[in-house]
């Protein structure tokens, strides 16, 4: 999962998770992050995810993208990069990964020791008899 965090502008300090893609930002009500600050087009950027390439970002034509402080229209994303487009500041963060509960494993795991240790308790008592 990729998370956004936001750096500047009127929702500054927000993180937004991306679940699926292509991911649009800008100004346009329909987009999948909506800013609404000076600078920012209607359908400004687009994030995309191929898995040859990895975290693609495309600009609007014509549309000012800047990562890194590097004017763009067209980037490979890595983590931690920050994407510049009008007056927002936005960083790029591939979030944790979500860890699958291991409680059955878990369970298990003792349940088998608890089986171990009595059969080796059976075990000395047979001997001892």
């Amino acid at each position: 999962m990729v998370q956004l965090h936001i750096l500047s502008g009127k929702m500054a300090g927000e993180n937004i998770f991306v679940r699926r893609f292509p991911f649009r930002a800008g100004r346009a009500a329909g987009n999948d992050l909506v800013l609404d600050d000076a600078g920012v087009w209607d359908n400004h950027l687009t994030l995309e995810f191929q898995k040859a390439e990895g975290f693609l970002l495309r600009t609007a034509p014509d549309a000012f993208a800047a990562v890194n402080e590097e004017q763009k229209n067209s980037a490979r994303l890595r983590n931690g990069d920050i994407i510049s487009f009008g007056s927002a500041k936005i960083q790029f963060w591939l979030s944790a990964p979500l860890q699958r509960p291991l409680h059955l494993r878990e369970l298990s795991f003792w349940l088998l020791l608890a089986a171990v240790t009595a059969f080796q308790f059976f075990l000395i008592w047979q001997l001892v008899k």
